[in-house]
């Protein structure tokens, strides 16, 4: 990671206007702000209903299933392990909904079996390859993101805002009670089926540069932030996408200048306005 330094050259300091936006002579910091632009509006929208829904732990679940759908990947012998994690993150979300409806464990048990299992195989199976390999899973890095890449996230922004047109009051609907949504006859297995089989590709695409450890804070936190100071659910939602976007893009810009991990800085800028709202609104 670069760390851009105060002073060009010894003794000549850096002008404000220069220390704003020396990052624009890097292509990857280029493509890390186009990534943020795209990826952090999905994190805040899909995040605002993982809250509502009482999922706050699942898309760390589905981070823990990449390992074992990467591990899948590499004893297939497929050469693109990014296609296996995404197939076995769906079929993990899809059997965690499947389990909830037809069970009587509670939605937190649920996960944490399956994420407790995912865990637990996706070591077994990488085990004999060497876990190294496969550290950009854990830790991420924004800054390693291309071109191409970046034309991916966009797509996968299209695919979300996509689902969100058809299904946004059924979702909303699901989200604040199943009973009502079952009598205004929404199918509730259907609209959690594509709601989380939608959080599994989001996830799995993401995770190698946002990484395993915080993925789940960066849906959850700024949703968890507009919570506490929206007054209906318009609000909420937009103030959740708003307080993710600006997180990213602080975040970002504070990473390449400190020189640490981009990922964790976001969610740390998270973090601290969750307690900052937190403080506010008890006084």
């Amino acid at each position: 990671m670069v760390k851009c330094n105060k002073e060009k050259v010894e003794g000549e300091k850096v002008s404000f206007y220069e220390f704003l936006f020396d990052w624009t002579n890097y292509t990857f910091m280029r493509n890390a702000f186009l990534a943020i632009l795209l990826i952090t509006p999905v994190f805040g929208l899909l995040g605002s209903m993982i809250v509502n829904n009482k999922m706050s732990f699942f898309s760390d679940a589905l981070g823990h299933s990449a390992l074992t759908g990467a591990g899948i990947g590499v004893i297939l012998g497929i050469s693109n392990i990014s296609i296996s994690m995404i197939l076995f993150s769906v079929i993990f979300a899809v059997g965690i909904v499947y389990i909830k409806h037809i069970g009587k464990s509670s939605m937190d048990t649920t996960i944490g079996v399956f994420s407790s299992v995912a865990v637990a195989l996706g070591l077994v199976l990488l085990s004999g390859e060497g876990y190294n390999k496969y550290s950009s899973l854990i830790i991420g890095d924004i800054l390693s993101i291309t071109e191409k890449e970046t034309v991916m996230l966009f797509l996968l922004l299209l695919a979300v805002l996509l689902v969100w047109f058809v299904l946004c009051r059924q979702l909303i609907l699901v989200s604040l009670s199943k009973s009502i949504a079952t009598s205004r006859g929404v199918n509730v297995v259907f609209v959690d089926t594509v709601f989380t089989a939608l959080i599994a590709l989001v996830v799995t695409v993401s995770i190698k540069w946002v990484g395993l450890l915080i993925i789940n804070s960066l849906f959850v936190l700024p949703a968890a932030c507009s919570r506490m100071i929206s007054k209906n659910m318009k609000q909420y939602i937009s103030l959740s996408v708003v307080i993710s976007v600006l997180c990213g893009i602080f975040g970002l810009f504070t990473a390449f200048h400190l020189g640490t991990p981009a990922g964790a800085t976001v969610a740390l800028y998270c973090g601290v306005l969750y307690f900052v709202f937190f403080i506010f609104k008890r006084r």
